[in-house]
């Protein structure tokens, strides 16, 4: 059984709020055994590993109602789902390239009740829609990243940070960073959260 470690660093979740992210436990372990969108080694960790990693992305800004958000290469759901969960007035789109991940993420969002979010299975270049915000689990070096979603940033400006890309990335990225670092904020998770598991992982925005 998971930890859920949520409520110390939220305690102001609402319940149905709770009543999802006590949810997703279950959710996961079924699906993971029939389509394994997270290692079997690593599904007991899911609330530290996955929920409050895609969580970091909520300390560090508080979406706006109505801000539109793309989670690029979501894999079986994450950041998306738990920022959809937290941020209910928003809405999401996540997309991936593999089919059977999108079905997971599909049936997480039906089993939750989320109106908020809808799951696709494509390619990031075909995506035509803008967004405030593009997040990411680091599925790929982030000047390629920048390159694939210049085009699907909105102009207009609805929050307290200038519209672009927020990754979840680790390890060494000042060498990664350089083409556009004047464009760039890194944040260690480590301003957030006590567990050595965030140590070496941060936040990179990028100003798009």
């Amino acid at each position: 059984m998971n930890d859920n470690p949520l409520p110390r660093y939220f305690p102001t979740l609402t319940p149905i709020q709770r009543e999802r992210f006590d949810a997703l436990d279950q959710l996961y372990h079924e699906w993971n055994a029939r389509i394994n969108v997270i290692s079997r080694k690593d599904i007991d960790n899911l609330y530290l590993h996955h929920v409050l990693h895609s969580l970091a992305i909520a300390m560090f800004l508080h979406f706006k109602p109505g801000t539109r958000i793309m989670d690029l290469g979501t894999g079986g759901g994450f950041p998306g789902i738990p920022l959809a969960i937290m941020f209910p007035e928003c809405q999401f789109l996540l997309v991936d390239s593999t089919a059977k991940k999108i079905r997971v993420c599909d049936e997480v969002i039906r089993a939750l009740g989320l109106d908020n979010v809808t799951a696709r299975w494509t390619r990031a270049e075909e995506v035509r829609e803008r967004f405030d915000f593009v997040v990411s689990r680091a599925v790929m070096p982030l000047a390629d990243l920048c390159r694939l979603v210049r085009g699907n940033i909105l102009r207009e400006q609805r929050n307290a940070m200038p519209n672009g890309l927020i990754c979840l990335k680790g390890g060494e990225l000042e060498h990664e960073v350089l083409p556009m670092k004047h464009h760039t904020l890194i944040t260690p998770l480590s301003d957030y959260y006590s567990e050595e598991y965030f140590s070496t992982k941060k936040i990179v925005y990028v100003s798009l």
